[in-house]
């Protein structure tokens, strides 16, 4: 592969500011170091420097558990969807795109096919398009065309500085791997609001989040953070007539944490007001992950 190919994907470039030195690395132990060579194209930066940032053996071993564990569509299965597909899309890669001493996953080919998947339809030009032209793939994404390009005629071919434009469309409309560590945006989206009517004028707002979609730090032997809550009611005027402010810490050991991230957490808050309609605004921040609150907004009727 080429020096300097992968600058090309736009999607790689997250990880510029994350690179741990070598020696840091190859102190791990090989489970460690393998990990960080496969996950390689998921891995994001907070992540990445969470797990450099580890203390030893025992707690990266817990914490790849729950990398994989994050991902899987559906952890009420034995099987993680998400994992095989990834290490299926590897070995394919390998076997379709090795460049001489270069596994095929780690060429560009490689790289876009791991994280894209099989293109729809798949170009080869190996005397190139035109009669003066380099061997030449193209591959489309629906309607979006990549072009790599074979310049010295050796085998190595390279994504196109043109297709740079149209695999950060990719990026954007990428379907499979979502972004590990949720955005405020995500966790709103993921953060489900719930208000349970007691009697007129009072009511239980239930506040559910999934756990893998919480950022959890590691710290010793155990995985923790906590959630600040604050929520507010609002009257017709959209005057504040109600407020709760709350912190909610998380600790949990291995177990814990495993088992926790194929669950919910649960916050409960009850309101008592005049009976009426009111807009209801809850934020939720967590102090682990950094970047704004999460924010819901719902109609509380009482």
């Amino acid at each position: 592969m080429k020096k300097g190919g992968w600058a090309l994907f736009v999607i790689a470039l997250a990880l510029a500011g994350a690179c741990a030195s070598n020696k840091e690395i190859k102190s791990m132990e090989p489970e460690s170091q393998e990990f960080l060579s496969k996950a390689r194209y998921l891995i994001s930066r907070d992540e990445r420097r969470a797990f450099l940032a580890l203390p030893g053996p025992e707690q990266r071993k817990v914490w790849i558990e729950s990398f994989w564990l994050k991902r899987d569509p559906d952890p009420s299965t034995a099987v993680n969807e998400f994992k095989v597909e990834y290490f299926r899309r590897i070995d394919e890669a390998n076997r379709l795109f090795k460049e001489g001493s270069t596994p095929g996953w780690l060429g560009d080919r490689g790289h876009l096919y791991v994280t894209f998947g099989p293109p729809d339809n798949r170009e080869t030009y190996p005397r190139g398009v035109t009669f003066y032209g380099v061997p030449t793939e193209i591959w489309y994404y629906n309607f979006f065309p990549v072009v790599f390009i074979d310049d010295n005629w050796s085998g190595f071919y390279r994504l196109s500085t043109d297709s740079v434009a149209q695999v950060s469309e990719l990026n954007k409309a990428q379907f499979m791997f979502r972004p590990p560590t949720p955005s405020p945006d995500q966790m709103a989206a993921s953060l489900a609001l719930e208000i349970a009517k007691v009697k007129d004028g009072e009511a239980v707002i239930r506040i559910k989040l999934p756990y893998k979609d919480i950022w959890l730090k590691a710290e010793g032997d155990r995985f923790q953070t906590a959630l600040e809550v604050e929520a507010e009611a609002s009257d017709a005027d959209a005057k504040p007539v109600w407020t709760e402010k709350k912190s909610y810490p998380i600790s949990l050991g291995r177990k814990e944490y495993l088992k926790a991230l194929r669950e919910d957490f649960l916050i409960e808050i009850p309101i008592s007001l005049k009976p009426g309609e009111y807009a209801l605004k809850v934020s939720l921040k967590n102090t682990a992950g950094g970047g704004d609150p999460a924010v819901k907004k719902e109609k509380l009727v009482l």
